[in-house]
């Protein structure tokens, strides 16, 4: 059974980027875009796009200077900015007219800057731990790790380091952990496993950008249906940003992960029972035209 499909589309500049597809092309609208997180890819979405699939069409992009997409020599290419361009690209290429965007992390941020870029398209955004504000100390820790490279001899060393970088990943089962370390790592030329991504994504982001106002991205959704998750230990999606989030949004649907930091998996079986019910909502709203 062939899971997902690969494919490829051009950037702005030329650049060569990838992206999964899974399901059917011509299942109903409105079809589902996984954002994974800054330094991510799209292996972190497999399980979950397995399970949609059934249904709907997913679209599961790695970024650029991430996974298979080409590197870029302009650390400056790697801002946020560049990567919503690339994703309008991608919308497209791959003909995604109407979608509900998944975001992890700053996957949540893009999804939420498509309420501004591309209302029409966007039917619906699921947040993944991650809100208009962001929790200092952790981002800047998670920016120290994510700026270097860090050469493992065994998948064994590399699972182990993975662990250390990112103790909040709310997964469960060795299998899980495994799927995690290989999205994580790859093998290069000198036989060693390196992260799977440019450590100059880190130059995108000074301070500057790190304080930029969030709220209007946010409030550009308050006419989406939005479902957000935190993990109920997370660092990076606070408690006092999650209760505002609410106040803003109040058909906003919240819902906390017991036991999990930075980030939920999404295959946990709160996740996964809350992302199907407001799924099928949405796809039952959906106008007989797009179905």
């Amino acid at each position: 059974m062939i899971e997902y499909r690969e494919r490829r589309y051009s950037a702005f500049d030329g650049r060569s980027l990838y992206y999964r597809e899974y399901g059917d092309p011509l299942a109903p609208s409105p079809s589902i875009l996984c954002l994974p997180g800054f330094s991510r890819n799209s292996r972190d979405f497999h399980t979950l796009a397995c399970h949609l699939s059934e249904k709907r069409r997913i679209v599961c992009p790695d970024y650029r200077g991430r996974g298979r997409s080409d590197y870029d020599g302009n650390p400056a290419n790697y801002h946020p900015r560049v990567l919503l361009d690339d994703l309008r690209h991608l919308l497209t290429a791959s003909g995604l007219d109407e979608f509900v965007a998944i975001g992890t992390s700053m996957g949540g941020i893009l999804a939420m800057a498509f309420g501004a870029v591309a209302p029409s398209a966007l039917q619906g955004a699921i947040l993944n731990d991650i809100g208009p504000e962001v929790g200092a100390s952790a981002l800047e820790t998670v920016l120290t790790y994510i700026g270097r490279d860090n050469p493992q001899a065994s998948w064994e060393d590399a699972e182990a380091t993975l662990r250390r970088m990112m103790p909040g990943l709310n997964l469960r089962t060795p299998d899980d952990w495994r799927a995690a370390t290989e999205g994580t790592f790859r093998e290069g030329a000198d036989g060693k496993l390196h992260i799977d991504w440019d450590p100059k994504i880190v130059r995108s982001m000074n301070h500057r950008e790190r304080q930029m106002d969030l709220w209007p991205l946010f409030r550009s959704l308050r006419r989406k249906p939005v479902l957000a998750f935190r993990g109920e230990v997370s660092k990076i999606l606070e408690p006092a940003t999650f209760e505002e989030m609410r106040e803003q949004h109040p058909q906003m649907t919240a819902v906390t992960i017991p036991g999990a930091g930075h980030t939920p998996s999404l295959n946990e079986p709160e996740a996964r029972v809350a992302i199907d019910a407001f799924l099928e909502e949405i796809l039952s709203a959906a106008p007989l035209a797009g179905r």
